[in-house]
């Protein structure tokens, strides 16, 4: 936990003295275990992520929440695990104990009874240092295509739409329907963010910006295999955000979309061991569930694959947004304000969407929106490469919200 020196609302300023009851927060929202398609225990996951200075972490294994019976027998475990040397069940009782794990033969194989949420909870949670958030990756699909978004701060289950007669915008449309009933009927404060819309080419910016009830989405995924960069002929994740946030700015009339770091960590031992490669930074009262997806409704977040920053202030009056990069010895930052102009091409993404005003060297920087800018958010990219990359040469960077798009 970081205290915040200043941090302004995108959609909603506070009053000076509130500043003072928030704190940074590091989380990440998007992570996979045995109860679904990951390869380790979910205790051992949230110990590595409590143990490299992380707040919160989700786990948001497919169309399950960890709770009730889920049984898995050694054998595919073992399988799961593509490593030689320790395996995952002396991993964990390393950790935990002897005692640990509770070992059972179902049907003739011997297996482990995985941990649920609500038991790593009473082992590993602290109040106010580290949080377990409920979460689930509702996987959807529209004509086989997937249609992944993760709902945090569930208490059951919603129901996966799997439709191959649909397209993947109308089953986007259904889930985001769906999950916001469901919050409506609980009166528990949940959000959704689309997951990796370039997985099998599923979703376009298009796509993105036509879904109204859609205003979260992961700007950056750890998982190489998401096509994070794009191809000569699909603009990349950074893209399809600018796209997305234009059209829905200038032409539908609907607030951006807000951008999430995250993992989508599956493996733990092995190849592609990916914990750690993309988190959010969140601006809220209180280390819990409801605070959080508070604050992030409220825009209170940035995401970062590991710039770090100390400041975040937009002056809504000048149109000013300056930011105050957490120094780090030896690295040098470069930040680039990015928008769209009002007189955008509407018919060419490559034309003047997602514009370059200005690049500054430095800790802190600067930028006050043009006249004639639909909006303007930040990226930070620092002369440090990633330390576990998801793509070829991928240094660390940070996304700020868009601002400035408020009429």
């Amino acid at each position: 936990m970081k205290l915040i020196p200043l941090f302004l609302l995108i959609t909603l300023p506070l009053a000076a003295q509130d500043y003072d009851t928030r704190a940074w927060f590091k989380g990440n929202t998007h992570t996979h275990s045995l109860w679904s398609d990951g390869n380790d225990f979910p205790e051992m996951i949230f110990s590595w992520y409590r143990e490299h200075g992380y707040d919160f972490v989700a786990m948001s294994d497919h169309n399950v929440l960890q709770q009730g019976d889920k049984w898995m027998d050694l054998e595919s475990i073992r399988k799961r695990q593509k490593a030689v040397g320790r395996t995952a069940v002396m991993k964990a009782e390393a950790r935990f104990g002897k005692d640990w794990l509770r070992h059972e033969t179902r049907e003739g194989k011997e297996g482990i009874v995985l941990k649920t949420l609500d038991e790593c909870r009473a082992a590993l949670e602290k109040p106010g240092e580290f949080y377990l958030l409920r979460a689930e990756e509702m996987s959807n699909s529209g004509q086989k295509k997937p249609v992944h978004i993760n709902v945090l701060n569930l208490d059951t289950v919603i129901d996966a739409i799997n439709d191959d007669t649909a397209t993947p915008r109308e089953v986007l449309r259904r889930s985001m329907q769906a999950i916001r009933a469901h919050g409506e009927k609980t009166g528990r404060p949940i959000l959704a963010h689309l997951n990796h819309p370039n997985f099998q080419w599923a979703l376009t910016a298009e796509d993105l910006a036509d879904v109204a009830e859609g205003t979260y989405f992961e700007v950056y995924n750890g998982h190489p295999g998401i096509n994070h960069l794009g191809d000569e002929t699909r603009p990349g994740d950074e893209k399809i955000w600018d796209i997305a946030n234009t059209i829905r700015l200038a032409e539908l009339d609907l607030p951006p979309l807000l951008g999430f770091a995250t993992d989508d960590s599956h493996t733990y031992h092995g190849e592609d061991v990916s914990p750690g490669r993309g988190w959010v930074m969140v601006g809220a009262k209180e280390l819990n569930g409801d605070s959080l997806i508070e604050a992030m409704h409220a825009g209170r977040f940035y995401a970062s694959s590991g710039v770090v920053l100390d400041e975040i202030r937009f002056d809504k009056d000048k149109g000013t947004l300056f930011l105050k990069i957490t120094p780090v010895e030896g690295v040098e930052f470069t930040t680039a304000f990015i928008g769209t102009r009002k007189s955008y091409d509407a018919a060419a993404a490559e034309t003047g969407i997602g514009e370059v005003f200005a690049t500054v060297e430095g800790n802190s920087a600067g930028f006050t929106i043009p006249d004639d800018a639909i909006y303007l958010r930040a990226t930070i990219t620092s002369s440090r490469k990633h330390p576990n990359p998801s793509f070829p040469d991928q240094m660390e960077q940070a996304w700020v919200q868009p601002v400035g798009w408020e009429k």
